[in-house]
């Protein structure tokens, strides 16, 4: 009994954790849609500013994952940023209706998210 109130407990952290770095996503993009609106930025600074939005979400979410697991950290960040971009992909394709622009960049974007989350389990 304890141990299904230690796992749910976790699982409850683990949604939290990638909610707030959903929230973090949802500031950057405003704050980047800002710079676009007042600097009128190029498709290309728009396009890396995005790319770096989503390793900042993804390093966080498993940066904060990693401190709580003492153990396996890495594991658990390739986790979090694995479920990052399955939830940014089911939004995209949600909004979307189209799974032609998803494909272009499908492989690059789990990379980066699983990847940059990786990369915060271990840091931690």
């Amino acid at each position: 009994m304890e141990q299904k109130i230690i796992h749910k407990e976790g699982m409850i952290f683990y949604l939290k954790c990638l909610l707030f770095s959903y929230i973090i996503t949802g500031l950057l993009l405003m704050l980047l849609a800002l710079f676009l609106y007042k600097l009128k930025l190029s498709e290309q600074i728009v396009s890396i500013g995005i790319i770096l939005i989503y390793v900042a979400a993804a390093f966080f979410a498993g940066f904060v994952t990693g401190k709580k697991r003492k153990e396996k950290k890495y594991l658990w960040g390739l986790c979090m940023g694995t479920a990052y971009f399955l939830v940014l992909t089911a939004v995209s394709f949600a909004v979307n209706h189209n799974a032609g622009d998803l494909a272009e960049n499908f492989v690059t974007a789990f990379f980066i998210c699983a990847g940059s989350g990786m990369l915060g389990g271990m840091v931690s």
